[in-house]
């Protein structure tokens, strides 16, 4: 590991917030084990994807300074248990502002040290071993904005690779889109349950007990589905596989005041 990095922010995403804290836990438990600090900015609120994407882009520029203010209080490195909320900021955020000439540099500066999860743990720490175990087998699901938007492929897979215990099974069309998409999921259902029942259709086949993702957007997606199957496959975030066991008090460090 990398021991000139002793902190680092984290940017926790909406749906990790207010449906999958146990995420969040798990993400602070492992980066705590590393011996990192980990600053969590009191006054973060949503990346602004969903606006970026229906098309309401000041609104997404507004929620995209706010974001930038926020984070750039410390210059640590930014961790986001979310492929598609990381490429909004490393990619979005620098396109949104790239005419505002007091956010520009900022905005460039947010997104050059802003990370998925597992792209911080394997390219930036370098760790690929976190002793993790687990009794299940385990297939993995690449959601779009991780492996295309960030190029976040082999980071995950060695990650779990290493995850002793259950047997890795492969996904068939394991990049294929789960169908969610955000609003698209909403504006198109019809399209995007299709393409989730394909996933499905592959998960089950699989054969594995549990399918694991990095984005719980796309995991809620499936979760959904195979719930309404009936399905007894579980469905993980990366962090929930690779978090031993937690009940030790957090060293979470909050810290308070408002974006500028």
């Amino acid at each position: 590991m990398q021991t000139k990095i002793k902190r680092v922010q984290l940017f926790v995403t909406c749906l990790v917030d207010n449906f999958f804290p146990d995420v969040g836990f798990a993400v602070v438990e492992i980066l705590e084990e590393l011996g990192l600090t980990v600053e969590f900015p009191q006054a973060q609120t949503c990346c602004g994807q969903p606006a970026f994407n229906a098309g309401f882009w000041d609104d997404a520029r507004e929620m995209a300074r706010h974001t930038v203010d926020v984070l750039s209080q410390s210059e640590a490195p930014i961790v986001i248990p979310s492929g598609s909320c990381a490429d909004m900021m490393i990619h979005r955020y620098p396109e949104l502002l790239a005419d505002d000439p007091a956010y520009a540099s900022k905005a460039k500066a947010v997104a050059g040290r802003t990370y998925e999860f597992s792209q911080f743990l394997v390219d930036v720490l370098g760790v690929t071993d976190l002793k993790a175990h687990t009794d299940h087998s385990l297939t993995y699901h690449a959601s779009c904005h991780g492996l295309r938007g960030l190029g976040v492929k082999e980071q995950p897979q060695q990650l779990l690779n290493n995850v002793s215990g259950g047997e890795q099974k492969e996904l068939p069309e394991a990049e294929e889109c789960c169908g969610f998409g955000g609003v698209f999921a909403v504006k198109m259902s019809n399209i995007s349950g299709a393409i989730l029942q394909r996933k499905l259709d592959n998960i089950e086949a699989g054969g594995a007990d549990a399918v694991v993702g990095t984005d719980v957007s796309c995991l809620m997606h499936i979760a959904g589905g195979l719930r309404r199957r009936e399905s007894k496959v579980q469905v993980k975030h990366l962090a929930e596989v690779l978090a031993k066991r937690r009940g030790a008090p957090l060293r979470l460090q909050v810290q308070g005041g408002k974006g500028k």
